[in-house]
């Protein structure tokens, strides 16, 4: 992998938002077709193709699995859910394996490793104990499967690294497609302005594992 992501991934592009959502449908190729709306577990995906997402994926001991199974069924609708469990997860909980900066530069490396070949990186920060990501989808391509690469590879070698074996990623993950370009606006600043909310820098610009690293 590229050791030297930082400034292909610095400052996301604009994306060509498409208006409406592709039909499921069969496709050739390594991915098969994609699948729309579909849940595992308790979160609903929508995995539509060529469309801009933002994807939330989080560290296994990030929240206990006791007050995740209670906030995910008493949430009214999944946005409301969502919105619970990214304030939980934002509290920092757990080993915070990621702020370990040779395990977020695993991270790092493994979202820029495929971006321009199975989907366009636009914007991503890697927290202590999460990682969120803006890509646009590639035809051919599933959610689900970018998603497992990037856990799967980054669970291996941050287990090597420390010697140890087991789940390092929660199974599942939150995504949101993006549905026109203010919400493609709203979702890079949340984005890259999540460790400062968090108070782990002043700037955005300060946290090195970000989109918006070295921004002047």
């Amino acid at each position: 992998m590229n050791e030297h992501v930082g400034a292909r991934a610095s400052r996301p592009p604009r994306p060509k938002l498409q208006r409406t959502r592709h039909a499921v449908r069969r496709s050739l190729g390594v991915a098969g077709a994609h699948r729309g709306w579909h849940e595992r577990g308790y979160l609903p995906h929508f995995d539509g193709g060529a469309i801009a997402q933002m994807i939330t994926f989080r560290l296994a001991d990030s929240l206990p699995q006791a007050i995740y199974e209670k906030v995910a069924t008493a949430s009214v609708n999944p946005q409301d859910r969502y919105l619970r469990l990214e304030k939980l997860i934002d509290q920092g909980r757990g080993s915070c394996l990621l702020g370990d900066p040779r395990n977020a530069t695993i991270v790092r490396n493994a979202l820029a490793h495929f971006d321009g070949e199975r989907y366009r990186l636009l914007a991503w920060v890697v927290m202590p104990n999460h990682v969120h990501a803006l890509i646009e989808q590639v035809d051919r391509f599933l959610l689900d499967g970018i998603v497992q690469s990037w856990k799967s590879f980054t669970a291996k070698a941050i287990n090597k690294r420390h010697g140890t074996v087991g789940r390092l990623w929660a199974a599942d993950y939150f995504d949101r497609y993006i549905r026109n370009d203010e919400h493609y606006r709203n979702a890079v600043y949340y984005i890259e302005s999540n460790p400062a909310k968090a108070k782990l820098v002043v700037r955005a610009e300060d946290w090195l594992f970000s989109s918006a690293a070295g921004r002047v």
